[in-house]
């Protein structure tokens, strides 16, 4: 197995993002040509979205979250040559998740639902953080 190949789910993660990211552009757009509210409503950052125009922007904002761990880890595995079949099919049940938490979010929203989602992708997460800890704490060879 090569060291890209944990790049794949990490592709389709940010596929999953940029999605998302033009979803809810599109949303907004709509909400403020339809006159559901004006500039001045939101420029602070104020929380005056329509409903679905928040579930789909909480979505995207999601993925800037727990996300980030996933990507710091991918990198560190690249770096130190630890990804194998383990920490592949790992990334690509935490993306899996993700995926699955944004389709809850964006479709019945369902919060016991969604939660479960996102409690899957943060243990699988976790599994790699501490995979990859042992690994490099007490099985690294110590070579550079």
């Amino acid at each position: 197995m090569t060291q890209t190949a944990i790049l794949y789910p990490v592709f389709v993660q940010v596929a999953l993002t940029f999605c998302l990211q033009a979803w809810m552009r599109r949303e907004r757009l709509g909400a403020l040509r339809r006159g559901e509210l004006q500039y001045k409503d939101i420029a602070l950052r104020q929380q005056n979205w329509p409903p679905r125009v928040m579930q789909i922007s909480n979505a995207f904002h999601h993925q800037l979250e727990v996300p980030v761990l996933f990507y710091a880890l991918v990198a560190f595995l690249m770096i130190t040559s630890q990804v194998d079949v383990l920490f592949v099919a790992l990334a690509w049940l935490f993306v899996a998740a993700r995926l699955f938490h944004a389709y809850i979010h964006t479709t019945s929203n369902k919060q016991p639902h969604r939660f479960l989602a996102f409690a899957a992708g943060s243990i699988v997460l976790a599994v790699m953080w501490v995979a990859f800890a042992l690994r490099i704490l007490f099985f690294s060879t110590g070579a550079a």
